[in-house]
């Protein structure tokens, strides 16, 4: 029994981090969606291969950041603040293919799946940098 006792405790932690990992990714998906001009959710809903092609690497791609903020974090408060640190990157992301494709939002939302899988992948990569980058 005593040989359980360090999973007990670790399986508390387990569920309190990944609690929050959920929560962070709840609002991910909120604050991401009222940055873009198009309604992500209904767009998928809809069958926008395009829109869920974006919103599913920026998804996956703030995960990956999420992920590695919670195995490098050296407690909860440091795990909430590098999470929000990653939110702001995923976010940033959609502003920088902005910049490179001005009609971005308009093509996904004419569900141009090229634009979208642009979108998705730059999430990813972003999330894939600000993962390493949160490492200490």
């Amino acid at each position: 029994m005593e040989a359980l006792e360090p999973l007990l405790i670790g399986l508390g932690n387990f569920a309190l981090y990944f609690a929050v990992s959920l929560i962070a990714l709840l609002l991910f998906k909120v604050l991401y969606t009222l940055f873009t001009p198009y309604d992500d959710w209904a767009l998928v809903k809809n069958q926008n291969s395009a829109a869920a092609y974006a919103l599913g690497g920026a998804v996956i791609g703030f995960s990956i950041a999420l992920g590695s903020a919670a195995s490098n974090s050296v407690s909860l408060l440091d795990f909430a603040v590098w999470a929000v640190v990653a939110l702001i990157a995923q976010i940033l992301a959609y502003f920088i293919v902005r910049m490179f494709m001005p009609l971005i939002s308009q093509r996904i939302q004419d569900n141009e799946t090229p634009a979208g899988i642009v979108l998705g992948a730059v999430s990813i990569a972003i999330g894939i940098l600000n993962a390493a980058s949160l490492t200490y």
